[in-house]
């Protein structure tokens, strides 16, 4: 399998996990203690790590650490903002836009020399 798809199905896998530790304990844990949190949170991240990893390992073999943390990013956003709005019923903004744009700006001064050679 091309190394940069697998890099991007694990990065977002990876990114569906760290969402959820990082943020779902705001709506199913608000009532508990906050160590119950943070234990439910490393529970989870156990398996976010664990495709986080051999994701970068995988993906540091075509590109640089630059446009890993870059692509890393782009993938959060995607993966948080569905999350935001219809896991935590937060309301969508333009300021995700804006936030994206500046996003595929970074993407494109990273992976420029990809693109054109």
């Amino acid at each position: 399998m091309n190394r940069y798809l697998m890099t991007i199905g694990l990065l977002c896998m990876s990114n569906v996990f760290m969402t959820f530790a990082w943020y779902a304990h705001l709506k199913n844990l608000a009532a508990k203690p906050w160590l119950i949190a943070v234990l439910a949170s490393w529970g989870i991240a156990f398996f976010e790590y664990s495709l986080q990893v051999p994701a970068n390992r995988i993906g540091h073999q075509v590109m640089t650490v630059g446009q890993l943390k870059i692509l890393q990013e782009v993938i959060t956003l995607s993966v948080f903002v569905p999350f935001a709005v219809f896991y935590l019923k937060e309301k969508l903004s333009l300021d995700y836009l804006w936030a994206g744009l500046c996003l595929a700006a970074a993407v494109f001064f990273l992976f420029r020399s990809k693109l054109f050679g």
